[in-house]
């Protein structure tokens, strides 16, 4: 168990766990900026095999919105990051916290929007079986 993030195993092929995950994101106000494959580019830079392993860049833009308002450089923080992977024959599904990747930042406006968006977040991860 990691103390930065929710994790789990899921009884879904790894591209059917990328769209639920997607899906699940979508339901609670979040789009997918970006999607980081990995296992391609490690191919394509490194010539390296990898597993499968994508990094979903997911945003709700009024919380983006909000937080850009509060701490003007907190695009550095942004968006929140979610893994679909590939481990041991299943498919492994990790969401960021929040809460813990904003402690860093000492701006009091932030803490109640992390735990908000800590919460969208946890609501879709647990939705996923």
């Amino acid at each position: 168990m990691i103390n930065y993030g929710f994790t789990k195993e899921l009884e879904l092929p790894f591209e059917g766990a990328v769209e639920a995950v997607t899906a699940a994101l979508k339901k609670e106000g979040f789009g997918i900026l970006t999607k980081i494959d990995m296992r391609e580019k490690f191919k394509e830079k490194l010539g390296i095999d990898f597993p499968n392993y994508v990094i979903l860049g997911a945003c709700s833009p009024a919380n983006a919105y909000k937080a850009v308002q509060a701490e003007e450089n907190i695009g550095l923080m942004l968006p929140c990051n979610v893994i679909v992977y590939e481990k041991g024959g299943k498919t492994a599904i990790a969401i960021i916290k929040p809460t813990v990747a904003m402690s860093s930042i000492d701006n009091a406006a932030l803490k109640p929007l992390a735990l908000e968006v800590e919460t969208m977040l946890k609501r879709a991860f647990d939705s996923m079986v």
